[in-house]
């Protein structure tokens, strides 16, 4: 038997098979030119110049060779070379890339690490410009899969030449590898992009446009159902609504700070009069707007301002990915204007709110990822309030803690305005999202000039928590297409029953039954479609419809339904009173 490998960093591993792919795309292709091979999640990639382009027959030829270094068990040698000696070395060598990359790191002044590939005989084989880690041989590879083949700019810009990528994946064992094609292959099956054509959720057309999604009927019923839960959940929650318009004038943008730190995500200026106006790229200018419209006291704080306003950021093409990268986003906004005293309070309750909307929609992973700013950068990246920074940032620190809210630090990702809260969940076959976000604003509201009377009759500057537990309508509805692989819950889906008739003769009845669950605010259609009962069935299967109701002679005379369940595929005999009231008590509000 085998002896098991241990198990070592899973890193270094993926760093290590990703030089080893290098070694085998030389031996095919002995004038590549290498460009760069880091990990990444679940895996590497490496990047090349070749005399051709590859295609998917080069993968498992690719692995063979893969196969044999690591068999050879060649050790992972590390040097270090004087400057002048790396770059003659990989001058001699004609690797036009690496050259590049060692002349910036002697204009930087750091050190110029090779790793190099031995055969346990001492046989060089294959050497690296590389800062490293790597394992001690490549028999301490487990298992290996290369991927996909990409196209890629070499240092990711598009003046530069287009090199191919080589994705591929490695793990301690074959079941871990095995485990991870498998949930691949459902997360394939659940592309929300694939889904939501699927089921006549979303489309995009050329004609209006990348990342500018047009909600079908049955994507709108969807829309509607999230605010209806938000406006409730909100509604609980104290906060008032407002509305905004779709654009400003520059002047506002100037005021709160976007123009100098946001501007390359906002659309170009609109000229009007010789006024410069811009679509809104966020709702926050327009809320301040409304605080500072009438005089505050302390007596109206904490004032929770709420709105699904529609803005516009103009991401780069090659950035646009579906639902979860678009142009035109609803997003789910409220403001928190609050004292420093009610912070903490404010600050538990959105997170408290985040913690029910994680019940409803059965998240059950979830972490905050609480981003902090980079004293170096201040006026830089940051507003430059460096003593605020660390007030405000110990705040958040310290609700979290209190309240044993599971978070991770990240240094310098904080908005330029304050700390913020990235909300990372994970569906249910465990792929990643950024979900949402909330944030703390100390400098902004100065800006603006808000203020309130407090309890001494002196003006104060409020503080103030941006938040938006169901980020846009956008992403989350693309997340749980993703999280239910399109079989939404009852109250959720965009049609929660289907009527199907065994024959004609009972389309009277099934009409009568159509009215009475319209008329409770069910969304129901009736199966029209001149197919068998069997077809009928797996039409609605398919477009994974909760309930269908299937009625004929008997359901008819008895004034039941036959309901079969998509879910557990069983079917129960009811009336119509009881289904209506089963759909009903299936709504989270």
């Amino acid at each position: 038997m085998p002896k098991e490998k241990q198990k070592v960093d899973i890193n270094a591993m993926r760093h290590s098979c990703a030089h080893v792919l290098a070694q085998a795309v030389l031996e095919m292709f002995p004038e590549a030119k290498l460009g760069i091979g880091p990990t990444i999640d679940d895996g590497f990639y490496y990047d090349f110049e070749l005399p051709r382009t590859l295609i998917p027959e080069d993968l498992p030829i690719l692995e063979e060779k893969m196969k044999k270094v690591i068999n050879q068990r060649q050790n992972f040698i590390v040097k270090m070379e004087p400057h002048k000696k790396s770059v003659e070395f990989l001058e001699k060598t004609d690797q036009k890339y690496k050259v590049e990359l060692a002349k910036e790191l002697v204009e930087k002044g750091e050190k110029i690490t090779f790793y190099e590939n031995v055969t346990p005989e001492g046989k060089p084989m294959f050497v690296d410009l590389c800062a490293g880690p790597h394992l001690e041989n490549t028999g301490q590879i487990g298992a290996f899969k290369l991927m996909k083949i990409a196209g890629a700019y070499w240092r990711g810009d598009e003046k530069n030449t287009m090199l191919q990528r080589i994705y591929g994946t490695a793990w301690h064992s074959k079941q871990e590898l095995n485990d991870y094609i498998q949930r691949l292959e459902e997360a394939k099956k659940r592309d929300h992009r694939k889904l939501g054509k699927e089921l006549q959720i979303f489309v995009f057309d050329d004609d209006v446009g990348p990342g500018l999604p047009l909600w079908l009927p049955n994507g709108a019923v969807m829309i509607e159902e999230l605010e209806k839960l938000a406006k409730k959940m909100e509604f609980d929650g104290g906060y008032k609504r407002v509305r905004t318009p779709h654009l400003a004038k520059e002047s506002m943008y100037k005021m709160s700070g976007h123009l100098p730190f946001y501007k390359d995500s906002m659309f170009p200026p609109m000229e009007l009069d010789g006024l410069k106006y811009y679509l809104k790229a966020m709702n926050c200018p327009h809320h301040h707007k409304i605080f500072g419209a009438v005089p505050r006291s302390y007596r109206d704080l904490p004032l929770r301002l709420a709105e699904y306003g529609t803005c516009y950021r103009f991401e780069q093409t090659g950035e646009l990915f579906g639902l979860m990268r678009v142009r035109s986003l609803q997003m789910n906004d409220a403001h928190i204007y609050c004292t420093r005293e009610q912070f903490a309070e404010e600050f538990h309750a959105v997170n408290q709110l985040y913690m029910k909307y994680f019940k409803i929609f059965g998240i059950e992973k979830y972490v905050m990822r609480f981003s902090t700013h980079d004293p170096s950068k201040l006026g830089e990246k940051f507003v430059d309030e460096g003593e605020l920074w660390k007030k405000t940032e110990d705040m958040v620190r310290d609700v979290l803690k209190k309240t044993k809210t599971p978070f991770v630090e990240v240094p310098n990702e904080a908005a330029f305005y304050g700390p913020k809260i990235d909300v990372q969940v994970w569906s249910a076959i465990g792929k990643e999202f950024t979900l949402a976000t909330n944030q703390v604003d100390f400098a902004v509201p100065k800006r603006f000039g808000l203020t309130y009377i407090n309890e001494k009759g002196e003006e104060e500057t409020p503080l103030c928590i941006h938040r938006a537990p169901l980020g846009t309508h956008e992403r989350f509805i693309g997340f749980l297409i993703e999280h239910y692989a399109g079989a939404f819950p009852v109250w959720l889906a965009p049609v929660q029953a289907k009527i199907m008739t065994v024959s004609e003769k009972f389309n009277d009845y099934a009409q009568a039954v159509l009215d009475a669950l319209f008329e409770a605010g069910i969304r129901v259609e009736i199966a029209n479609e001149n197919e068998t009962l069997g077809k009928k069935i797996r039409n609605a299967e398919l477009m994974k419809i909760p309930y269908m109701l299937v009625v004929g002679e008997k359901e008819a005379g008895d004034k039941t339904v036959a309901v079969r369940d998509y879910a557990t595929k069983k079917q129960t005999v009811m009336n119509v009173k009881k289904f209506i009231e089963m759909v009903k008590k299936a709504e989270p509000f």
